[in-house]
């Protein structure tokens, strides 16, 4: 076929156009991928978009709030929380439902404090006191360490938490500490929460975080609104002994979890016997704050144990939140000692 110099051309310029049109359908992309892209574009009436795009874009959402969720758990809380300046010593024991907590602690006029000398869940002294004889002469070697650690005998203080107060021998021990010249307080579950929540909550996130105090005898859950502070009670770490059955206290425990508001979920202060047994699992050297691991990641076989990592796991679930922090130092006791003029 002869043809002049611009046939020549346009026959060209038609096979480039043939062949950019196939390598743009059968190419690198496939015919599949061009059609869903035009089509995604197009919004069906009387609905939203539903565009591949916008599917990514949530798939890739959802991989980075997962991705969130899990990233927290067993890391690093990097507070350092200020020191008392020209304290003073004070000296508080917590007479609990399964023992005694005591603690020395120095305060300073800002409220700052620091513990100097701790002892937790010491049962033995409670088990010990079997008449008012055994309790005078258990109570007078605690008091004494204390006056040792150079705490006046003025400046310590006996506090009954409200899941004891219903114990026959926490009666006993309130009878014989009024004899010798003690002054017992005992606080509501509302109170205990409250003064938990001062004690235990770093100022930075008042605002956005929640506390929890996984007791024996009852669980409390606190938070700060409107500048004031609400408190929630449910079941302690011993409602196995009750005949309770786990799913009821999720249920009741998750529903008490769900009223902190949601934007105070994203870091919660907790703290508690079975909390304690939980952050040994993943304390890294003397650290004072140590962040748990997922409820379900522990491998609990003591009865008190899985009941409180079924408490755990219920206000984790309502909340969703991620970041449990445990605090070695705190205990509402000493946010009683704050109270204090």
């Amino acid at each position: 076929m002869n043809l002049t110099g611009a046939g020549k051309i346009g026959l060209i310029l038609v096979i480039a156009a043939i062949l950019g049109a196939g390598y743009y359908y059968f190419g690198p992309d496939s015919t599949k991928d061009k059609v869903t892209s035009i089509i995604s574009t197009k919004t069906p009436e009387g609905g939203p978009s539903s565009t591949s795009t916008e599917s990514a874009a949530t798939d890739d959402n959802t991989a980075s709030s997962e991705s969130s969720a899990t990233g927290t758990e067993g890391t690093a809380f990097s507070y350092t929380a200020p020191e008392p300046v020209d304290g003073t010593l004070k000296g508080v024991v917590e007479l609990g439902a399964s023992g005694f907590n005591s603690f020395v602690v120095t305060i300073d006029k800002g409220k700052n404090w620091k513990v100097e000398k701790k002892e937790f869940g010491n049962s033995m002294v409670m088990e010990n006191m079997a008449t008012d004889y055994d309790i005078r002469i258990g109570l007078k070697k605690y008091i004494s360490s204390m006056i040792d650690n150079g705490v006046s005998g003025k400046n310590i203080h006996f506090v009954v938490s409200s899941g004891a107060q219903k114990a026959e021998v926490t009666q006993k021990i309130i009878k014989v500490l009024k004899d010798m010249g003690y002054l017992v307080n005992t606080v509501t579950p509302e109170l205990e929460g409250t003064l938990g929540l001062k004690c235990t909550m770093p100022e930075p996130y008042i605002n956005k975080g929640f506390f929890a105090d996984i007791g024996s005898g009852n669980t409390k859950i606190a938070w700060s609104e409107g500048g004031y502070i609400k408190t929630l009670e449910t079941y302690g770490a011993k409602y196995y002994e009750n005949g309770t059955t786990a799913d009821g206290v999720y249920e009741e425990v998750g529903a008490k979890a769900k009223q902190v508001p949601t934007s105070q979920r994203e870091i919660c202060f907790i703290i508690g016997g079975v909390p304690s047994d939980l952050a040994k699992e993943v304390r890294k050297g003397d650290e004072r704050y140590t962040v748990l691991k997922a409820a379900e990641a522990y491998k609990l076989d003591k009865a008190k144990s899985k009941a409180g990592g079924n408490i755990y796991k219920a206000i984790a679930d309502a909340t969703g939140c991620k970041q449990f922090v445990f605090d070695w130092d705190a205990n509402f006791t000493i946010g009683f000692l704050l109270g204090l003029k």
